[in-house]
């Protein structure tokens, strides 16, 4: 049957795969995903399915083999190409483990390119788990439809962060006001910067002022969270760029 917009059903279970998917692959589940399409979704052989592995796009599947702690995926063809994303870094102080894990969540529905950990004087979380932030983003990209995953960096200092900005622009949010974020924000390579609970130390606010293509934008006249601050940027740009 041909690729319509009806067509594969949303009904259809979603999966990331680390395997390359091409016409006629197959593809080995780990035991995770085997276990929730045969115990969970009560899948088995002959069911479709949808699958991505983060650059070529979705691809419909068929199991072919569902045993108790292993399942084989043949694929068909391929449903949807590789999305294009816009070149957009939102780069946020860490907040407690849930806020940080809605924001990642969140944001990768969003459609972030890359989220980049910021430690300033004021984070008030000192360990950030890189795995934890990625599995949060694949069942984000497998429910909200993405055929690409946010890429997730070690934590920076603020110093070296903005020094590695290579020139995109970089919009600061900013508690003490800025530019209206709908008339300043515009489409290019850009980085979205969000302070933390406790907002910037002074020499941290006048360094990012300071670093070349920062622009100080306003979210509008209320206290924000960080993390509602950060999805409302990301939200303002995606929107906008």
């Amino acid at each position: 049957m041909p690729a319509t917009p009806a067509w594969p059903p949303r009904s259809l279970p979603r999966l990331f795969v680390r395997t390359p998917l091409s016409d006629d692959a197959a593809v080995a589940l780990d035991p995770g995903q085997a276990h929730y399409l045969g115990q969970v979704m009560r899948r088995a052989v002959g069911d479709e399915l949808l699958l991505f592995d983060g650059t070529s796009g979705e691809w419909l599947g068929r199991i072919d083999v569902a045993e108790r702690k292993r399942m084989s995926v043949r694929i068909e063809r391929r449903t949807r190409a590789a999305e294009t994303l816009p070149d957009l870094i939102l780069a946020f102080a860490p907040v407690k483990r849930a806020q940080t894990d809605w924001l990642v969540e969140k944001a990768t529905e969003l459609g972030v390119a890359r989220l980049q950990p910021v430690m300033t004087r004021r984070t008030n979380s000192e360990r950030v788990r890189i795995e934890r932030l990625e599995a949060i983003a694949i069942e984000a990209a497998e429910q909200c439809g993405r055929t690409t995953l946010p890429a997730i960096a070690a934590p920076l200092a603020l110093e070296p962060f903005l020094g590695g900005l290579g020139g995109r622009r970089l919009y600061f949010a900013d508690e003490q006001g800025g530019e209206p974020v709908t008339s300043t924000l515009a489409p290019g390579p850009a980085a979205i910067l969000i302070g933390p609970e406790g907002g910037f130390a002074e020499e941290e606010r006048a360094a990012i002022r300071a670093a070349p293509g920062a622009v100080a934008i306003s979210l509008g006249p209320r206290i924000l969270r960080a993390e509602t601050a950060a999805l409302a940027a990301l939200t303002a740009y995606m929107a906008l760029a």
